[in-house]
């Protein structure tokens, strides 16, 4: 029951990109609040892990959705805003060079991958960061990533570029979430990487292209 509660926190984070899509917000205004919510989140995180307060009622819902190994590390929910807002500051802007100008930009199908594609992989397969998922799982993950990017890329590339760059972040994001580097011990967990090397590959197509 908890892993189903993290895969649903893991879903809410499509709310960001949901918004944008719906007019509710501009694409300056999305980015200006993730940049806000991912503040807070770190507020949180040092405040648990630094100052190391005393929650109460909300220490139970600390241990129920965070796994063990981020006691003493920051969670996979403040990597999942630091993921969501690199790719929303750094691929593929609106005001950005007209190669890569599309709207909704590429950071919105990048940020989809991260809070649908991973939940999906995440609940078929392995949750320990340590451990590579099964090529299955990973086949999964490629087509989900895949479905959810198509949409926005060849509806401004067309059919032929469009697939490839849907194709191209959708591997991107299925490397990241197979494949998770350790550097000094830790762990480099796919919430921070997913978003950004999908919308990394997803944008190099449509340069390669123009």
């Amino acid at each position: 029951m908890g892993e189903l509660k993290r895969r649903a926190v893991h879903l809410s984070g499509t709310g960001f990109p949901a918004i944008y899509l719906l007019d509710l917000v501009t694409w300056r205004q999305l980015q200006a609040l993730l940049l806000v919510a991912t503040a807070g989140v770190f507020l949180l995180e040092f405040l648990r892990l630094v100052v190391e307060v005393e929650w109460g009622p909300l220490d139970r819902v600390y241990d129920e959705l965070t796994r063990e190994y981020e006691a003493d590390n920051v969670a996979g929910y403040a990597l999942f805003m630091v993921g969501a807002t690199l790719a929303a500051l750094a691929v593929a802007p609106p005001y950005g060079p007209a190669a890569v100008a599309v709207e909704p930009p590429l950071a919105v199908p990048a940020i989809l991958m991260l809070s649908i594609g991973d939940p999906v992989s995440g609940y078929l397969g392995s949750n320990d960061a340590t451990t590579a998922k099964e090529v299955g799982v990973l086949a999964v993950m490629f087509l989900v990533c895949f479905a959810l990017a198509v949409p926005f890329t060849t509806l401004h590339a067309g059919t032929v570029v469009g697939v490839a760059a849907a194709a191209a972040g959708a591997l991107g994001a299925t490397v990241a979430d197979g494949l998770k580097p350790v550097i000094r011990g830790y762990v480099v967990d796919d919430n921070l990487t997913i978003s950004p090397t999908a919308g990394a590959a997803m944008t190099a197509v449509f340069v390669f292209a123009a």
